[in-house]
């Protein structure tokens, strides 16, 4: 019977490894980044991120053990990331995951890194635990560098994609404004800090599709009506106006994410919402989330920080639930840059 499973996560730049109970109830999850080594870029380069996680994935698995206390007579089966991502970076975790599972002849299983955000607030450890009345179905909004969709999620492997961005994802847009903005990399995390010294109302940014009657979002013009007016203030005044430009350009974001999210919950009669993936840790569009939440008389759930960003945790949950039901995976599985059409209906 899986009970407790050992989780990989190499999707993009962060290394993860996590061991997790069907429960949700998270032993340890340990992780190491690697902002440091793609500041200098600008964003992640691929072939850097797949040479650190191969430095840095087996040296995570034994400490993710020594923190848990456990060893592998512990274990029942192995989860690990194998879509979407970045193929160099998911093979490095697949290849460790078969490995494992071969060595130690444990079941194994690939996940959708998406599922694992969309599960991710059934989590639990010392410090965190949803309420006792989260439960499905509930509409939930995963925003990251590279996907901002709407879902609604009614079980286990029962996800229904109601819409998406068009072009860039949210994450990819606040990343690339703060580069053009001078803040560096990553930007998401230095535009919510800089944001809150500033007036989100001080710059006139455009809110793509905001009033479609759609659940797609665009972010294109967003992005490059922010270059034209960097481009137009000049050095010494986007300097000046930092503060401003970053919280009335995080502000037309946070306004599209809410709009979609409350369409999303008006349609489906949703009693339930969540907030998941590494932008969901931006403090405004948390502010405002659950300012709308309380308004409408709707239950919010938005995981801890730990649990937004890309985390091994996750992956294990999902790999337990899964591998609970008799699921596995053969060794011939690969990795895949998309999700798979049978992941969502």
């Amino acid at each position: 019977m899986i009970e407790r499973v050992l989780a990989i996560e190499t999707s993009c730049d962060d290394t993860s490894v996590a061991i997790v109970d069907r429960s949700g109830w998270v032993h340890s999850v340990v992780s190491a980044s690697q902002d440091l080594e793609h500041e200098a870029y600008g964003g992640v380069v691929p072939e850097i991120a797949a040479r650190n996680h191969s430095i840095a994935l087996i040296p995570l698995i034994e400490e993710a053990f020594k923190k848990a206390n456990m060893n592998w007579s512990d274990i029942h089966g192995i989860s690990v990331t194998n879509r979407p991502g970045l193929v160099g970076a998911l093979i490095v975790g697949l290849v460790t995951a078969k490995s494992l599972s071969q060595a130690k002849h444990l079941p194994f299983l690939g996940v959708n890194h998406l599922e694992g955000h969309l599960l991710a607030p059934f989590l639990k450890d010392a410090q965190y635990a949803p309420p006792e009345d989260f439960d499905y179905p509930y509409v939930g909004l995963a925003i990251s560098g590279g996907h901002t969709s709407l879902y609604h999620i009614t079980a286990l492997g029962e996800y229904r994609v109601l819409g998406a961005t068009k072009d860039d994802a949210a994450g990819e847009c606040f990343d690339k404004f703060a580069k053009m903005a001078g803040l560096g990399f990553p930007g998401g995390v230095k535009v919510d800090q800089m944001a809150k010294q500033g007036n989100p109302h001080a710059f006139e940014f455009p809110r793509s599709m905001i009033h479609d009657d759609t659940f797609d979002m665009s972010f294109s013009g967003l992005k490059s009506s922010g270059q034209r007016m960097i481009q137009q203030l000049g050095p010494e005044q986007v300097k000046a106006q930092l503060p401003d430009l970053c919280a009335s350009f995080q502000e037309a974001i946070v306004d599209v994410l809410i709009a979609k999210l409350d369409r999303a919950a008006k349609v489906f009669k949703a009693k339930r919402v969540i907030l998941t993936g590494g932008v969901s840790a931006n403090s405004r569009l948390r502010a405002r989330a659950e300012e709308w939440a309380a308004k409408k008389g709707l239950r919010l759930v938005v995981p801890p920080l730990r649990y937004c960003t890309d985390n091994a945790a996750m992956i294990g949950y999902v790999g337990a639930l899964r591998m609970a039901r008799g699921e596995s995976s053969q060794i011939d599985l690969g990795p895949s840059p998309h999700a798979l059409e049978s992941d969502f209906k």
